[in-house]
């Protein structure tokens, strides 16, 4: 059975959460909230968030009791829209800013069941 929870639009970029992303994955989810838990990181606290809420999916919505033995099979950070702004330069020009955002996607699994 799979488990998934979305964040969406969060303020930060795809590209600095990646790395700690990829290190969720394999991981059982009270692991991975262990890992991004001590993270300075600001992905550590928007991964924590869609972790917590995939683990509150499986015990409300698919009644699994022992959600925190479930192992993270797919933790990304994909990009979403930007913010274009605009930075006033000299004689009435602007440079374009991309401020840059990005969604959060956690699926959860249970391996247990699926090699029965």
């Amino acid at each position: 059975m799979e488990v998934i929870a979305i964040t969406r639009n969060a303020r930060m970029s795809a590209f600095k959460g990646r790395p700690l992303a990829r290190a969720c994955q394999g991981l059982k989810a009270a692991e991975a909230l262990k890992l991004v838990e001590f993270s300075p990181k600001k992905a550590a606290v928007i991964i924590k968030k869609t972790i917590m809420s995939a683990v509150a999916n499986a015990k409300n919505n698919n009644g699994i009791n022992d959600a925190a033995d479930m192992t993270v099979k797919l933790c990304v950070l994909d990009e979403s829209v930007r913010m274009r702004r605009y930075w006033p330069t000299a004689r009435g020009s602007a440079h374009p800013i991309a401020r840059r955002m990005c969604h959060c996607k956690v699926v959860l699994t249970d391996a247990k069941k699926e090699a029965k």
